[in-house]
Order: structure tokens, then sequence, then C-alpha cells
């Protein structure tokens, strides 16, 4: 079991959820306080999506990662910043026409998909690793388009947060590792729970850890209901964790999460509770092994 615990909080997500959830982050502003409050509840690494200020609906617009990025640099709170990559990827199929998209879908070239990346050079962001089914349609990665991405990833110096959804992405991850699309220390992230990829359990996490190659770093979360017992059984399996209102808008059953901070706290308590700390963002990068911080 690790000692010095890399908690990740996932500060807005992209789901079209925040009419229903009036505490959720919404402008630059908001999700900067938010990301720096949950920096002070002991997260070392802040994970950013955005959102159109004015619907709340998720967002790819340069400008508003510039903003909140800005203001989490400008707040002199020491935390990493790792900024989404997934953006531009769900397609829903017209169940009639042949080769068209259905309204829902927003698939982009992924040169669009990392081009915040580049401009802003985050030490960290996420790299889908490959499709999976999601709600009416799916969210696609394909191999060639991830290697876009990637190669993105790499000109902006950047370390590639490896989000995998099931154990044929670990599979393809692996394939890229030993291809050196992928290099350095690979750190994955294990999305545990999602709908229909695979579930939030120990034999899910454990199987996947499994998978790795030797010396990864890797860290693991559920979601909704799922969030806080894949806190525990990440630790105890030698991961680290991730926590926050992308994943789960509830503190506790029936009881809406007031701020991702709430999250943070209570995923600490039970970090400590298993014999652990959290690591200082010192330390995170440490075990990252991070490029040194670059601004744009």
């Amino acid at each position: 079991m690790n000692h010095d615990i890399i908690l990740t909080c996932a500060i807005t997500g992209g789901d079209d959820v925040a009419s229903k959830f009036p505490h959720l982050p919404v402008t630059p502003q908001q999700i900067a306080e938010s990301a720096v409050d949950a920096a002070r509840a002991g997260a070392a690494v802040v994970h950013i999506h955005v959102r159109d200020p004015a619907t709340g609906k998720p967002s790819m617009e340069l400008a508003l990662y510039r903003e909140t990025v800005e203001r989490i640099r400008d707040s002199g709170v020491d935390v990493v910043i790792n900024l989404t990559t997934g953006p531009g990827a769900r397609y829903v199929p017209d169940l009639q026409a042949t080769n068209q998209a259905a309204p829902g879908s927003n698939v982009r070239p992924p040169s669009e998909r990392v081009r915040h990346i580049l401009e802003l050079r985050p030490e960290i962001c996420s790299l889908d690793m490959g499709t999976v089914n999601f709600g009416a349609g799916a969210l696609m990665n394909t191999p060639a388009q991830i290697r876009v991405i990637a190669e993105g990833i790499r000109e902006a110096g950047s370390k590639p947060e490896l989000e995998v959804f099931d154990t044929g992405h670990i599979a393809l991850a692996n394939r890229m590792i030993a291809d050196g699309l992928i290099q350095g220390t690979p750190f994955f992230q294990f999305a545990l729970g999602i709908p229909w990829g695979a579930p939030a359990t120990p034999g899910a996490m454990a199987c996947m850890k499994d998978m790795l190659p030797h010396g990864a770093v890797w860290a693991g979360f559920g979601i909704g209901r799922s969030e806080f017992p894949m806190v525990a059984q990440a630790v105890l399996l030698g991961g680290h964790v991730r926590v926050g209102m992308e994943d789960n808008l509830y503190i506790d059953r029936g009881t809406p999460a007031r701020s991702n901070a709430e999250l943070v706290e209570k995923a600490g308590r039970i970090v400590n509770l298993l014999g652990a700390s959290l690591a200082t963002p010192a330390r995170a990068r440490e075990i990252l092994e991070l490029p040194t911080l670059q601004t744009a």
C-alpha cells in the first residue's frame, strides 16, 4: 500500500447536469475557486473541464480554459493542473440514415481536442484510451484519434493521464507505450462504474491493475455511489484516488454535495483511516515524474 496518496479532484465534468445541481461550478471563476478550495482541502491535482457560463452546458472554448487556468495559477495556491482532452468525442448514430450523426453528437477533429493543451501547457492532461458506450451513443476514441492527441500532448510537454474505461483500453495503451508514443513512467486512471465499461468492483480494479506495465503509476475512481468505496479500494490495492463533482454529486445517500472541497475532505478521512496520507502537490510531482511547470 502506498503511504503518499495523490488525490485528484475532478471539478465539474462534461455532463449536462448543471441545471439540476446549483452547487456545480459553471463559470471560469466558479471552477477556479472550487479548484483552489479543493486544493486547500487536500487535493494535489485538479482535473478541469469548462462550461458555457450562460447555459451551464459543456464547452470546448479556449478562452474559457485560459481564464480558468490563469485564475488557478494566480491564486497563489499550489496545485497540479490537469486539463481534459475528452470533449469532442461524443457520437450518437442516426438510426435511420446511413453514415449520419444524430443530435447530441459533438465529434471534433483530434487537433481541436488538444488545442488548449498546446496553448496552456498544463502539467497533466487526460488522454482517453478507447471508445466506450455512453448514454444513447458512444465516446469515440479510435487509435488514430488517440495518436494525434498523444502527439499534441507530447509537443506541449504535458504528461498524459491514460484514462481507461475497460481492459481493452489498457491493452491499447500498453501497445502505444511499447511503440514509444507514450514516454516516461505511464500514469493510468481507471474510470469504473460508467455504463457500459468496467464495473466499480474490487475484482475489476484488481484485474486492471494486473494488466499494467511494470512500474506504472495508477489511480482509480468510481462514479455515483461507488465513489467513496473505490477510494478505499484503490488505497488498499496500492493506487491513488480521485473524487469530485464530475463523478458524483452526493456527499452521502440522498444528500447533495455542497462543494468539491467537501468531497475531498471525506476522501481524505478515508485515506487517513486506512493508514495513509494525502500527498502534497510537490510530492505528487515527484511520484508522477512531472515535467517542469510551463506557463503560456
